[in-house]
């Protein structure tokens, strides 16, 4: 008799598993999400630091400078700020482009605040008169100096001709006096600037909820109230950006009144941005010119920070 052997039952093979992809570790996911952020912030910055960053630092040096483009540099120190302190051109400038801001920055924000109030309105034909109103920023500036200029001609321009209708049998000599000039320049600049900030109110007005005004109307608010107590508080942030771009753009305004006066008649339309540029590309006085620039500069940036602190303590 004959046995047979049975051998065992294997039991079936299994596929080997296969593991999922690793998962990247903290520090790599980090350094993945810096090198994205440089990828999209790199070409700004590139432009940044070769048309403003690095001319910034060149003025700098140059303030320190004598130097007309033609000779050798020579260091002078801080002689540049001692001839620029005992300059009445410079004080002078300086007092001008302060009566300019003062001037054009309350006069362009209340202006653009009220047009986009009343243009938020439904009305008819609303859309003709935003683009009336925003035309004039994006046409030429020498174009519009000139028309103003016409404008206001002490002899044959319209609104003097106006005035004299009216019974005032002497107006203003606007651009030809030296009391009317830059009135004159805050008027055109003021024309010209506000259809801009006109846009950036009215997009912050058709963010603020409806329901906000209907509740202030049940409860017997008047118009005034409404626009002061939800208008005016839910637009600080726009106010506070519109701010300080007129306060930048009024500091360094230059080709308005270069066209429309060439800081005359006298001196009394002068501003520091047209002694950088008569003292600079004029007279190659590079190292002076670059000393006034950082006087500039310093205002300008003081202002800012100064508003920046302010926006932060209303805000807490």
């Amino acid at each position: 008799m004959t046995s047979t052997t049975v051998a065992p039952a294997q039991a079936p093979s299994q596929p080997p598993s296969k593991a999922g992809p690793k998962a990247p570790s903290p520090a790599r996911r980090r350094w993945r999400s810096i090198r994205l952020g440089w990828s999209f912030i790199l070409p700004n910055f590139l432009g940044f630091a070769t048309l403003t960053l690095i001319p910034v630092l060149a003025s700098l040096a140059l303030s320190f400078l004598d130097w007309d483009s033609y000779s050798t540099p020579k260091w002078v120190g801080l002689a540049n700020v001692d001839r620029m302190i005992h300059n009445e051109t410079f004080w002078t400038a300086l007092r001008n482009t302060a009566y300019y801001a003062l001037g054009h920055v309350p006069l362009t924000l209340c202006a653009a605040l009220g047009f986009a109030v009343l243009l938020n309105q439904k009305l008819r034909g609303v859309s003709f008169f935003r683009t009336a109103l925003f035309f004039p920023y994006i046409t030429s500036l020498v174009a519009v100096a000139v028309v103003w200029n016409m404008l206001l001609s002490p002899d044959v321009g319209p609104v003097n001709q106006l005035l004299r209708a009216i019974g005032i049998d002497h107006p203003p000599g606007w651009t030809t006096s030296t009391t009317w000039a830059m009135p004159a320049v805050i008027l055109a600049s003021v024309w010209r600037d506000l259809g801009y900030y006109m846009i950036l109110y009215l997009a912050g007005l058709q963010t603020i909820p409806g329901e906000l005004y209907e509740a202030a109307q049940v409860d017997g608010a008047s118009a005034w109230q409404r626009f002061w107590s939800i208008t005016v508080p839910s637009l600080r942030p726009t106010t506070f950006f519109v701010l300080i771009m007129l306060t930048i753009s009024s500091f360094k305004v230059f080709d308005l009144i270069q066209v429309m006066t060439e800081g005359g008649p006298g001196r009394s339309t002068l501003v520091l941005s047209q002694v950088i540029f008569r003292e600079g590309i004029t007279q190659g006085r590079f190292g002076y010119s670059s000393a006034v620039s950082m006087v500039l500069f310093v205002i300008v940036l003081t202002i800012t920070l100064v508003q920046f602190r302010l926006q932060r303590r209303s805000e807490r």
